[in-house]
């Protein structure tokens, strides 16, 4: 059964009708129980795609009774660690092969580039679903000498049921970073995919059932957050939940698992992340590396490098190449080669972005290009920088997520350092600079989950992602994230 008539690949997806969508409970496509859908929209046409069911409690209670199930006492629970391992081999294979088709899905009900889709977004998610397919088998506790006559060793047990709560900005490639250490540690899943993005979710998870995934494993809901997403992450009978998402939404979680069972949360929230541009730096290459921090996705990234601080001695000469580069940016058609931004996600994104130009202009900030819509049909906004902005202006200090770049001044290494960490968030961070030394005394001392050296936006499925005060708890990739989906048994023996 196909849930979906999922576009071709050698066709534009615009011009092929999507039958309506149906959710993934216990390897069956239903629709909701209420009868209810939503509409996804094309951001770049503001045109319907399709309908898709609008989950509640009643479809959470379904998904998550299949999920326990399959924890408890169905063939996940007696399949080897090597057979999980095979199964996630198997869906990496089977997305690389209809990469084409989840690339133009992804662009379709998204907005971003369809070359960023296939070159980036597509690669970074088989990377994700291999990487954990090889630790399946590689999950292992410890013998620990304690005194007396005894046998003492640990055992690292799956967490049982987990929540997972997805963004719009990258649905593939968040889906891996959920589904990979959750699968790989041996958990059975409930998936609430973005209203504003389900449908590349939905197609994996068709593509799930090809690999052979038994029912109740996986499960993907389409709905709301206040009545699909809230009910999930109260549930007595999930163990742990996982979002990415915005730091509003990961304070009702944290109240949601206070409120229940205590279940476990590991949050990936928003930033506002510093990126240091130092004068002994080459300036062109940092030039591009800030274009691509803030502009790449639409400025729809959690670790956008939106404050860019410049070194006062090359601050005018860098403003005028970073404001080149996004003059001569390319906006348009997503489908379209030369296309480098789409539309935001939806006409709420949209007016978001435009309502925090406005307060730039109030605050006294100097906008040097953009600052407006780009077409008078989708979702599309120019490519914006202001200057002279400071860390108490709205655009200087609140996220954006948009294609508005914050430009600021610094004097020196301890002007930057305390003035990039007078932010309440700490996601990422990155410095451009010649001299090793200072490159390492910021990286030290900038609070951020992450920080790039001369290189921004690098990711790796080895390497943990995730942030410092309101940009969350817990690592997402990486033997860190892989942690966050076990829980901790000791065993003591008598010999």
């Amino acid at each position: 059964m196909s849930v979906m008539n999922a576009p071709s690949a050698t066709r534009a997806p615009v011009d092929i009708p999507i039958g309506p969508a149906k959710m993934l409970i216990n390897n069956e496509w239903v629709t909701a129980q209420s009868g209810k859908t939503f509409a996804t929209i094309n951001p770049a046409t503001e045109e319907l795609i399709t309908e898709v069911p609008d989950a509640d409690l009643r479809d959470v209670e379904l998904a998550v009774a299949a999920a326990r199930r399959a924890f408890d006492g169905g063939a996940w629970r007696k399949m080897s660690a090597s057979e999980r391992g095979r199964l996630m081999f198997k869906l990496a294979d089977l997305i690389e092969a209809n990469k084409e088709e989840l690339a133009r899905l992804e662009t379709l009900d998204n907005g971003k580039p369809l070359n960023d889709s296939l070159n980036a977004d597509l690669p970074l998610t088989i990377a994700c679903y291999r990487y954990y397919a090889g630790w399946a088998d590689k999950i292992q506790g410890k013998t620990i000498p304690i005194n007396g006559p005894f046998f003492c060793y640990t055992r690292h047990e799956p967490v049982g049921v987990c929540a997972q709560i997805i963004p719009w900005n990258f649905p593939l490639l968040m889906q891996a970073w959920k589904w990979g250490p959750a699968l790989a540690a041996g958990c059975t899943v409930v998936m609430k995919v973005a209203e504003q993005t389900p449908l590349s979710a939905l197609r994996v998870a068709e593509l799930a059932l090809e690999a052979g995934y038994p029912p109740g494993v996986i499960n993907v809901l389409t709905g709301q957050g206040p009545t699909a997403g809230a009910p999930l992450a109260r549930h007595m009978d999930v163990d742990k939940v996982a979002f990415t998402g915005s730091t509003e939404v990961g304070h009702e979680i944290m109240k949601a698992s206070a409120e229940s069972n205590l279940k476990r949360v590991t949050l990936e929230l928003g930033g506002k992340s510093p990126n240091i541009v130092f004068a002994d730096t080459d300036l062109d290459k940092a030039a591009d590396g800030a274009h691509f921090a803030l502009f790449f996705n639409q400025g729809q990234c959690c670790c956008a490098g939106s404050r860019l601080y410049v070194e006062e001695s090359v601050h005018e000469e860098f403003v005028a190449k970073v404001v080149e580069r996004a003059r001569n940016r390319k906006v348009g058609d997503p489908f379209a080669n030369e296309t480098e931004q789409g539309p935001q996600v939806d006409k709420a994104q949209f007016d978001k972005v435009l309502k925090y130009i406005e307060y730039g202009n109030q605050d006294g900030a100097n906008m040097l290009c953009g600052g407006g819509r780009k077409s008078d049909r989708g979702y599309f906004i120019e490519p914006t920088v202001f200057d002279n902005v400071d860390e108490d202006m709205r655009i200087g200090k609140e996220e954006i997520f948009g294609p508005v770049l914050s430009v600021l001044s610094f004097k020196n290494v301890d002007d930057v350092i305390q003035r990039a960490n007078k932010n309440l968030y700490g996601l990422a961070a990155a410095v451009w600079t010649r001299d090793i030394e200072k490159a390492h005394r910021v990286a030290n001392e900038v609070r951020a989950g992450t920080v790039w050296v001369n290189c921004y936006d690098v990711f790796d499925a080895a390497a943990p992602f995730g942030g410092y005060k309101l940009s969350g708890i817990g690592r997402e990739l990486g033997e860190y994230g892989l942690a966050n989906y076990t829980e901790i048994k000791t065993v003591t023996v008598k010999l």
